[in-house]
């Protein structure tokens, strides 16, 4: 566990010590700060919460140089995730500005009915999700496309984030191109398509059970008085962007190199640079307007427009209010907030596994799986507290398939019944969690604050219930299979 073999093995009252210290200074945030608290608040609550930690670790024979080391190796592996989320930044920027996302408004205030627009969203997002195996990048790009489109509608946006969300992790975990989906199995034991196969016993009642409910609250809902009228709305795009169909070509792009696997940073500059490639070609009137330089002259004064967009997204002027409010988004300083949310949870959580506390704690919870219902239970409560303590949806499933997969083998319970576990409860709540890179990421990409969109996210909300259900039920919970070729 420590470099230099000194350390003491931590007892569970030193796991649990950061922990409750971390609920009860975040819990102290939201009462102070509500929506607001991932804006400093919940940083200085993990930073806090890792600095009592540090405390636990010197107590039990720990160097600085070793969790120094751990905190760098954490931060290093969420460094994919801060470039996606800085790249999304700048495509939202370069989007509006291209009229990407205008048209992607434009067209939907046309074709999509209100009453069953937060069903046709989680729709839309499911079937772009299992395409290309990535939540963050549907998200990132038809996402803020339905925010806008839920926005003119006069909808509320927390739904349409949920719903959206819920769509986008049902068709992650049911493609073979996700990561996660790749990975549960993986840790498990179990190989890709037998994890599919089972999952689709609790994720298809779960999202079914979401969708009816998207359903009740589109036609029990009042669209908001207070939005300006279709037309009205159609018509203000109309004045400010060049609209076409072929603007939705960037769309395209991104989708097309999804599909084809290609890195999501590379694919997602891409798409920004196309839009960029677009924004001159149909909207120099926009960029100029925009960019409003007194100080240049000529080409300079575009390329400040596009430039501006890309690092500090863009600024709309539309005359009206809720529009502008609309389409003033994006930047990669939209996102720094975000990155500084994420690098003090990781700091936390990678403290918290160096030291030994997160095994501790899972170690302790094993002793209470008596039966296979209270296992699958023990193991849910696991990935949701590893989501929460270490903030990263990645610990949340090798950390627990690693601690659990010789207690499922011992029980005689196929590995397939792990993996559908972690993912049903290990993936879909990371994105319920202000802090965790998941959450950080939609919240910031979405522009709606997390607590606000979470209890709307039914799909990740029901999953686990379903998950454990089944467990307790003994429904679908498969012995092991002597003639299965297991991953070991």
């Amino acid at each position: 566990m420590s470099d230099n073999n000194t350390a003491r093995e931590p007892s569970f009252v030193d796991a649990l010590i950061p922990v409750v210290s971390l609920v009860c200074m975040l819990a102290i945030s939201v009462y102070l700060y509500g929506d607001g608290s991932s804006s400093g608040a919940n940083q200085i609550a993990l930073i806090l919460a890792s600095c009592i930690t540090l405390i636990i670790g010197k107590k039990n024979g720990f160097e600085w140089r070793e969790i120094e080391k751990a905190i760098k190796e954490g931060i290093g592996n969420t460094f994919g995730a801060i470039l996606i989320l800085l790249s999304v930044g700048m495509l939202i920027g370069s989007w509006i500005i291209s009229g990407t996302v205008p048209a992607m408004i434009y067209y939907g205030l046309q074709i999509i009915n209100p009453n069953v627009f937060y069903f046709t969203a989680c729709i839309l997002s499911a079937v772009a999700a299992i395409s290309i195996g990535s939540s963050w990048t549907v998200a990132g790009t038809i996402g803020i496309g339905l925010i806008g489109i839920a926005a003119g509608l006069g909808l509320e946006p927390e739904i349409t984030a949920g719903a959206i969300i819920s769509g986008a992790y049902f068709g992650d975990k049911m493609s073979p191109l996700s990561d996660t989906t790749n990975l549960a199995p993986a840790v498990a034991g179990t190989d890709l398509f037998t994890h599919i196969q089972h999952m689709i016993w609790t994720t298809f009642p779960s999202i079914a059970i979401a969708l009816v409910l998207y359903l009740i609250l589109g036609f029990t809902g009042e669209i908001n008085d207070s939005a300006i009228s279709l037309d009205a709305q159609l018509s203000l795009i109309e004045q400010n962007f060049d609209i076409g169909l072929y603007l939705l070509l960037p769309l395209v792009v991104v989708f097309y190199l999804a599909m084809k696997k290609y890195p999501a940073f590379p694919s997602l500059v891409i798409g920004a640079l196309v839009g960029v490639f677009f924004a001159l070609i149909f909207q120099q009137d926009v960029i100029i307007k925009f960019a409003d330089a007194d100080d240049v002259e000529g080409i300079f004064v575009v390329i400040k427009g596009i430039w501006t967009a890309l690092f500090d997204g863009f600024t709309a002027d539309t005359g009206d209010t809720a529009m502008d409010e609309l389409l003033t988004r994006g930047g990669m300083s939209s996102m720094l907030n975000t990155i500084w949310l994420v690098m003090c949870a990781i700091v936390f959580g990678s403290i918290l596994e160096k030291l030994g506390l997160l095994k501790k704690l899972v170690v302790g919870l094993i002793g209470m799986a008596k039966t296979t219902g209270s296992l699958i239970l023990v193991t849910a409560l696991t990935c949701i507290g590893v989501n929460i303590m270490a903030a990263d949806q990645y610990i949340a499933i090798v950390l627990p398939g690693r601690m659990y997969r010789l207690e499922f083998k011992k029980r005689n319970l196929a590995a397939k019944n792990l993996s559908r576990a972690l993912e049903d409860t290990g993936t879909v709540t990371s994105v319920l969690i202000p802090w965790n890179t998941c959450g950080a990421f939609f919240s910031g990409t979405l522009g709606i604050a997390t607590l606000a969109y979470a209890p709307y996210c039914f799909f990740n909300l029901i999953s686990p219930f379903v998950s454990v259900m089944y467990g307790y039920m003994n429904v679908k919970i498969a012995p092991i299979n002597p003639d299965e070729v297991m991953a070991e």
